[in-house]
């Protein structure tokens, strides 16, 4: 019973305390949540207070701009109306303006018209006048006017004509002397900077013998080591009364010094049979060719040039052949030379120049064995291996025969004739120097006027005479074009030729 009543009073002091925890808890939170009202109507007092305060700012400022762009717009307002009143005072002055040049120009007009009509009354009484002064003219020349106008015409025509010879022959002359200078200037400036030995070589070559004794070990039994010989190398052995001396006669260069080394190696061997001869020729011909092949490889490497194996092969072999006793090689790496001296003046590509030059006798390598001219046989070869068109022109072209002539012809061409027409260069014989020259004059001697020539400075200029009376000034001109045209078309010559025709009037009188 007691326990009961103890567990109720427990139970009970317990739900006491709960209601009590409760109630004070509620208690508590009321007093928490009214603080935080309060704080939270400070807050909100404070925050309306500022936002009154800013909306009193922004409102204020919002009326400071509102009068300052009122401000601005009415000073723009001013502005503008000031600029265009000012508009209008200028249109206005403008227009006042244009009203008095119209007034003027009406004014001007007028006058115009009033003398317009005075000068075609003057004009009138200029033209009654004139055909009177004709008139009486006619009357007193007892000519028309038509035939008054043909001899005017026919005068005035003689004289045009003469003064257009006079100034032809002036244009002419100045612009052969300036063309003339500048070539001479150029090709003085590449002569200057070339320097070059003399070389003559002839079509037979001579081998030293140690004694007579080896002439009969030469042609041997019946001849037959001479006909080895001559069997092997392809040539000619000349064993005559010279003392000491056998000589070797070949047209073929090449074939002339295989044949040349091969007798002397055999001379110093000592050795003389058909068998050993064989020998010695095969070895005497390679030793030939790769000296040909030496000899174009350095002439290339000399002047800078790339060139193809078979073109420097073939340049090599003009180591042996000669024009006029120039060796040909020599003569075609001199041209190269001045071909590229020339271009460097002349502004064009150097090395092309130089190519054009180097190869420009390159068919005189097998003229011998193709048909045709050494400038197109060279031009078929050098078309084979070398791509650059301007190195084909020039080759095929270093002669003029061409119809059309390129900048590399003439370059090549020039050169040519500076490397060949230099003195001492080549050799000519007296019978083709004395036909070259009576040539010359029967040239010039054909043409109707002339009354005598002369072929002078060894066939480097003509001089022709002509009838003055059968010949005028600008006949005289048009005399030394067609002689030189017809020297070009007939002739071959190294160089230049240069004509001169000459047209002397004289009067003569006698007193008595």
């Amino acid at each position: 019973m007691d326990a009961g009543l103890v567990y109720i009073a427990i139970a009970f002091s317990a739900i006491i305390g709960f209601i009590v925890g409760v109630v004070g808890l509620f208690f508590f939170r009321r007093v928490i949540f009214n603080r935080q009202i309060r704080i939270a109507e400070r807050k909100a007092v404070k925050m309306v207070s500022e936002s009154r305060n800013e909306a009193k700012n922004v409102l204020q400022e919002a009326q400071n701009e509102a009068k300052r762009t009122k401000t601005a717009a009415d000073n723009d307002a001013r502005e503008r109306r000031t600029e265009v009143q000012r508009q209008e005072n200028r249109l206005s002055q403008k227009s006042e303006t244009l009203d008095r040049k119209l007034e003027n120009v009406e004014q001007r007009e007028r006058s115009l018209i009033n003398r317009e009509k005075e000068i075609e009354t003057a004009r009138s009484q200029v033209t009654e006048l004139k055909d009177k002064q004709l008139k009486q003219l006619e009357l007193i020349s007892k000519m028309s006017s038509e035939e008054a106008k043909k001899v005017l015409l026919d005068a005035t025509e003689v004289e045009m004509q003469a003064e257009s010879s006079r100034r032809l022959r002036q244009w002419e002359n100045k612009l052969k002397d300036e063309t003339a200078q500048k070539a001479q200037e150029i090709l003085a400036m590449a002569i200057q900077r070339s320097a070059s030995e003399i070389v003559a070589e002839t079509t037979v070559s001579t081998v030293p013998l140690p004694n007579d004794e080896m002439k009969g070990r030469l042609i041997g039994r019946e001849g037959r080591n001479i006909r080895a010989l001559e069997q092997a190398t392809g040539v000619d052995l000349i064993i005559d009364d010279t003392p000491e001396a056998v000589t070797i006669s070949s047209f073929d260069p090449v074939r002339r010094e295989i044949a040349r080394v091969t007798l002397t190696r055999l001379i110093q061997d000592g050795r003389i049979h058909p068998a050993r001869i064989e020998e010695m020729a095969a070895k005497a011909k390679s030793d030939v060719e790769a000296d040909i092949q030496k000899a174009g490889e350095q002439a290339a490497q000399q002047l800078a040039v790339q060139l193809h194996p078979e073109l420097i092969k073939l340049l090599g072999r003009l180591k042996y052949r000669t024009s006029y006793g120039q060796n040909a090689l020599e003569h075609s790496m001199e041209v190269a030379y001045l071909a590229g001296m020339i271009a460097s003046e002349l502004g064009a590509n150097v090395n092309i120049a130089k190519k054009a030059g180097l190869l420009h006798d390159i068919g005189k390598a097998v003229d011998r064995e193709v048909e045709g001219t050494h400038a197109a046989i060279g031009a078929d070869l050098v078309k084979q291996w070398e791509k650059s068109p301007e190195v084909l022109k020039g080759v095929s072209e270093h002669h003029l025969e061409t119809s059309d002539t390129s900048l590399w012809g003439y370059i090549a061409s020039a050169a040519d004739a500076i490397s060949s027409a230099r003195p001492g260069a080549r050799r000519e014989s007296l019978d083709s120097y004395l036909k070259r020259l009576k040539a010359l004059e029967d040239i010039a001697d054909s043409f109707t006027g002339v009354e005598k020539s002369y072929a002078i400075q060894a066939g480097r200029e003509v001089r022709i005479l002509v009838k003055p009376e059968a010949i005028d000034d600008l006949g005289a001109m048009r005399l030394a074009r067609d002689i030189v045209k017809k020297i070009e078309e007939t002739l071959d010559y190294p160089g230049q030729i240069k004509v001169t025709v000459l047209r002397e009037t004289r009067a003569i009188d006698y007193a008595k």
